[in-house]
């Protein structure tokens, strides 16, 4: 078998209502997304999605010719590609797609086949009154979910604060964790991360609350401020979700430096190096949860990863209504990721990935 081209498909849906401004510090008028797709001369596809994969076109040639299921040859080939260029792991979740339908087996069990479902956490991004985000956080419970995640701004910490105690006090049994997106930055974004100090004193803050875990609390590459950090005890220590490189996450693993690790298959290393990343965090009695904040594309991706691996205890699942439900999210998709009523993300029953385009949806936001 061989790859026979690679295609990039990239879609604009209009925002209607747009973000918060809050969530995006470049105004946008339109949320894009690309579908990579993966051709072989016998017939099978392959999908993936999750970057923008702006600027890959030149490398497409490093491909094609080659045999699709090589998909540690084309890792290294990929890991190349991100030192130089865009993003590029949404090619090789198309690679899975193509090895579970040859091998007829769903991904998740060619990388282990733990379990087949995972509890979902809600994971909001909006910044709204506490009385805004109680209302929702009720309604994720009455949908089954059984933990969510607040974003808090530094900036405005005594209402992001606010916001979680009202949270806990409406919903004692909530799990609840907490995202100060200090690991990395927007584009334009020149602020000065949060120091070890700050970053302490709010640790504390949300200790009182039982939160469940702090993420991305110091700049990513602040290891040892993540170390210092993490050894207070106050709350778990989670981030990564964007780190470039293995060799980072490794010397993030040898430092001890989280409590839960995010790399986001289709955004940071990749499938294949976050599967050996999660076998050694999980042997060493840490936890390994991805961060996805994409589509449903690369949600099923993460579910395919963690379910494969035993990770968890939760997986992310981006939701907060009214600006982003699962329709606007998984626009490009037949039917969108759900949680069940249980609150949790059951692995569809087909080989590869299980994606199931909208076809109609993708012709209809075509960009070009």
């Amino acid at each position: 078998m061989k790859i026979t081209g690679i295609e990039l498909v990239h879609l604009e849906l209009p925002l209607d209502p747009p973000f918060p401004a809050a969530w995006d510090p470049v105004p946008r008028r339109r949320y894009p997304a690309t579908l990579v797709f993966v051709d072989t001369d016998e017939g099978v596809r392959g999908v993936g999605s999750g970057d923008t994969m702006d600027g890959f076109e030149p490398y497409v040639h490093l491909f094609v010719g080659q045999d699709p299921l090589a998909i540690g040859r084309h890792v290294r080939a990929l890991e190349t590609v991100a030192f130089h260029g865009p993003r590029p792991w949404p090619l090789e979740a198309a690679l899975w797609d193509i090895a579970g339908q040859v091998c007829g087996a769903p991904v998740s069990r060619l990388l282990g086949g733990v379990t087949d479902r995972l509890p979902a956490y809600a994971s909001t991004g909006a910044l709204v009154e506490p009385e805004r985000r109680v209302e929702v956080a009720q309604e994720f419970a009455a949908m089954g979910l059984r933990a969510m995640k607040l974003r808090i701004d530094p900036a405005n910490l005594a209402e992001g604060i606010k916001a979680v105690a009202a949270v806990r006090e409406a919903l004692p049994a909530m799990a609840l964790m907490v995202d100060l997106n200090q690991g990395w930055r927007m584009p334009g974004d020149t602020r000065p991360p949060l120091d070890l100090a700050a970053a302490r004193r709010i640790a504390a803050s949300l200790a009182d609350l039982d939160v469940f875990w702090l993420e991305e609390p110091l700049d990513g590459s602040d290891v040892k401020g993540l170390v210092g950090l993490r050894a207070a005890g106050s709350v778990r220590i989670a981030g990564g979700e964007m780190v470039r490189s293995f060799p980072e996450f490794l010397g993030m693993v040898e430092a001890d430096a989280l409590d839960v690790y995010q790399p986001d298959a289709v955004l940071a290393v990749g499938i294949s190096r976050a599967r050996t990343l999660a076998e050694v965090v999980l042997a060493k009695g840490r936890w390994f949860s991805p961060h996805t904040w994409t589509n449903g594309i690369g949600l099923l991706v993460n579910l395919h990863l963690v379910a494969g691996v035993g990770g968890g205890p939760y997986l992310e699942y981006p939701f907060d209504p009214p600006s982003w439900v699962t329709a606007r999210r998984d626009f490009m998709l037949a039917e969108p990721v759900e949680v069940d009523a249980a609150g949790d993300l059951v692995l569809p029953d087909r080989p590869g990935l299980g994606i199931v385009l909208d076809d109609d949806a993708v012709r209809h936001y075509r960009v070009g």
